[in-house]
Formats: structure tokens, sequence, C-alpha cells
């Protein structure tokens, strides 16, 4: 194995080390939402009300948690490339 195989994998593991720090606040967060929203949904349904179907505050915060996640999946995906490059690169 040469310099540049370790630089990659050392680069890749970094990448995903740094992806996966990144992507568990939002994620548990996110779930936290989700599973809160999903509880009053069914608090509306059983009280038989007509449950308002717009924007909230709750709903824009798990845009932005779905993002922050997706970028951080993105970053662990590209360090997972350098590792397999790392591997490959002869």
């Amino acid at each position: 194995m040469g310099i540049l195989n370790l630089i990659l994998i050392a680069l890749g593991v970094a990448a995903i080390a740094f992806g996966y720090r990144r992507f568990r606040a939002p994620w548990g967060r996110y779930q936290a939402l989700k599973e809160q929203d999903a509880n009053i949904a069914r608090y509306e349904s059983w009280r038989g009300g007509l449950r308002d179907s717009g924007t909230t505050g709750a709903s824009v915060a798990m845009e932005i948690l779905r993002r922050q996640v997706r970028d951080a999946a993105l970053l662990m995906a590209a360090g997972a490339g350098l590792v397999v490059l790392g591997l490959l690169v002869s």
C-alpha cells in the first residue's frame, strides 16, 4: 500500500466520522418531532376535529433537520467512496 492509498483511506475515514457526528443530533431531533406530530394527529382524529394542514413551525424544523441529515449522509457516502478509492488505487 502506498502513501496515496493511506491518505485516501484516512481522509475517507475522517469524512465518515465527521458526517456521522453531524448526522446523530438532527436525526434524533427529527425522529422526536415526527413522533410528536404523529401523536398529535392521532389525538386530533380521536377527538374528531379537523387538523389544519398549513405550515407549522414543527414542519419547517423537520424540513431543516431532513436537509441536515441528507447533507451528513452525503458526506459519509463521499467518505466511503474515498475509502474504496484508496483501496483500489495501486
